[in-house]
């Protein structure tokens, strides 16, 4: 099993206040393929925001993360229940789960020992629901800066991970049963150029620039690039989401 990575411990507070938030719609859409909404888990929860979603449909949460800053900053619900695991290697007993998500955070397991896991906790007729969000877009002036910025300032220090991420979650390991899907989604909001900083302050690729360059964060540049072109209080934000949908091995629907 390769070695866990860490990579939102530092940024945790960071990471709770600028990330962006998944539709309901989304939710709705996976629910629709659970025969049962007793118990969920949801791995690699980092602040809760999927666990807590989760909480209003389900009965009992389980959220699950290596970050114990992470957990720490998380979102506190009655019949949410948070631990400090790994995803490949849970205390969780044999079929136990209605339900497993993994939002923007599966590219960061073993893969091999997390699908084998999935297939041990998930119940027969249980749904695993793997997925992530692409590049935001603004508009063509400001797409282009952060592009360029995304490819050739921080591009070297993203690590190998990210690749996933670019490729929509495509070529990643998925042993299960796949379902097709018949529906697309994005995330959609308003944001000011402070929230979009912070955004872009919570990316593991920064932190890692950061480390390398005497603490030098190249956001700052980033945001004195955009500053001319945002013209307004805030803009519309759209994230792509990507999304893959599967059932145990061992049974199909």
């Amino acid at each position: 099993m390769k070695k866990a990575l860490d990579r939102f411990s530092i940024q945790s507070k960071i990471y709770k206040d600028h990330r962006p938030t998944y539709p309901e719609v989304l939710l709705k859409y996976i629910y629709s393929f659970c025969d049962a909404m007793n118990t969920c888990w949801d791995c690699g929860t980092g602040n809760g925001q999927v666990a807590a979603l989760l909480s209003n449909s389900f009965d009992q949460v389980f959220a699950t993360d290596i970050s114990q800053q992470q957990i720490k900053n998380a979102i506190t619900k009655p019949n949410i229940h948070y631990s400090v695991q790994r995803a490949e290697k849970t205390t969780f007993q044999d079929h136990y789960f209605d339900l497993i998500t993994v939002a923007q955070a599966v590219h960061w397991f073993d893969l091999t020992s997390f699908n084998k896991e999935v297939n041990r906790v998930l119940k027969p007729n249980g749904i695993i629901a793997i997925w992530g969000y692409g590049l935001l877009k603004i508009n063509p002036e400001i797409d282009a800066i952060v592009n360029h910025f995304y490819q050739h300032i921080i591009g070297e220090y993203w690590d190998k991970e990210r690749d996933y991420i670019d490729q929509n979650y495509s070529t990643i390991l998925f042993n299960f049963n796949e379902i097709d899907l018949e529906k697309t989604f994005k995330i959609e909001t308003q944001w000011t150029i402070d929230q979009l900083q912070g955004y872009f302050n919570s990316w593991s690729s920064v932190q890692n620039y950061k480390d390398k360059n005497k603490g030098n964060n190249p956001v700052e540049q980033l945001i004195k690039d955009i500053t001319p072109k945002w013209n307004t209080w805030q803009h519309q934000i759209t994230f792509p989401i990507f999304i893959r949908i599967g059932t145990p091995i061992n049974n199909k629907i």
